[in-house]
């Protein structure tokens, strides 16, 4: 695999530069392969071959120039300190120095609703870097990794090819999401891929079944997220730092349910018509909920609020909070 080379380009987004260009695969390869197929026959992997032509080989590889600011990550997510020090102390090693970015494999494991897969795509921002996303629970294909063979019938590339291929970052953040729920079919494991992905060594020459060109994946920022760690096979969890996150104790989930709050304002042209905070007693309310309840919460209760000519929210307007309106039909008598 071709070395990345050493020409510093400016970033377009969030303060880190992106340090070079590095080279994913090798062109003469695809050529091989491309030139190998049968007139009129596997029209799929000829417009990949001639897609990989297209783009060519190299992406962009972040390397930040300092630490970003990330106080803003531990003000939203503040049950994820761990996590965040973690990932500030490996940003911390590369800075100055020549050697890319590489931030180790993370298992984020936790009960539902706690905001693990929104720490995974606020970390995709930080860095910029793109991102691909695997959701395993709704995973209705094996291969989907690391693609199936063009032999078969509707195969096509895996997500980590088309990340990569398709994207314009060497090092995008790739999120599995519910790890634990995957389950092996009797011709493919999901996380079978896995086993060389997540060691930085194989996963220089990884080779996608479907395009079967070897490509660079080692620089790839893998998030895992999970409910169980007993349904993921031992391989797999000693490949990663494995955190335990908890769930916000109730000021923490205070502060994030007036993040929320200010942002969801912010972020809208209707939001000036609302007061700058909201009540205590609404806030207090948001604080029992989990991460993932609030935004939807909020925006209900935004609503219900404007609907009563209202420019600030009451305790009434929150879900559940106004009495259930009887069923619409016939009642038997």
């Amino acid at each position: 695999m071709a070395a990345p080379s050493t020409d510093l380009v400016p970033s377009p987004a969030s303060g880190i530069p992106i340090a070079s260009l590095r080279s994913l695969y090798r062109v003469e390869e695809v050529e091989r392969r491309l030139t190998k197929l049968p007139p009129r026959e596997h029209e799929h992997l000829r417009s990949t071959y001639e897609r990989m032509l297209e783009k060519g080989p190299e992406r962009f590889q972040v390397k930040p120039s300092g630490l970003p600011a990330m106080q803003h990550l531990y003000e939203e997510l503040p049950n994820f300190r761990e996590v965040l020090d973690d990932v500030r102390r490996q940003l911390a090693l590369c800075h100055d120095s020549r050697d890319a970015l590489e931030i180790t494999p993370m298992l984020l494991l936790g009960p539902p609703g706690i905001g693990k897969t929104h720490f995974a795509r606020a970390v995709s921002q930080l860095l910029a870097t793109g991102l691909g996303f695997i959701s395993m629970s709704s995973l209705t294909a094996g291969w989907v990794l690391s693609g199936a063979s063009s032999q078969w019938k509707g195969a096509r590339p895996g997500k980590v090819f088309e990340t990569l291929v398709d994207g314009a970052y060497a090092n995008p953040v790739m999120v599995v999401d519910e790890i634990d729920k995957a389950r092996a079919e009797q011709a493919y494991d999901p996380l079978g891929a896995l086993y060389g992905l997540l060691e930085h060594d194989t996963a220089h020459s990884f080779t996608d079944e479907f395009a079967e060109v070897p490509i660079d994946a080692s620089q790839v920022i893998w998030i895992a997220t999970a409910n169980d760690e007993r349904c993921i096979p031992e391989p797999i969890l000693n490949r990663m730092n494995v955190y335990e996150v908890q769930p916000p104790d109730h000021e923490a989930a205070r502060c994030i349910a007036l993040r929320l709050y200010e942002g969801i304002r912010a972020a809208h042209d209707w939001g000036r018509r609302f007061e700058a905070e909201p009540q205590p007693e609404v806030l207090e309310r948001l604080a029992a909920m989990a991460p993932r309840e609030m935004r939807r919460t909020w925006m209900t209760a935004f609503g219900n609020a404007r609907l009563a000519g209202r420019d600030h929210i009451e305790p009434a307007d929150l879900p559940g909070a106004a009495p259930k309106r009887a069923p619409i039909g016939f009642v038997a008598q």
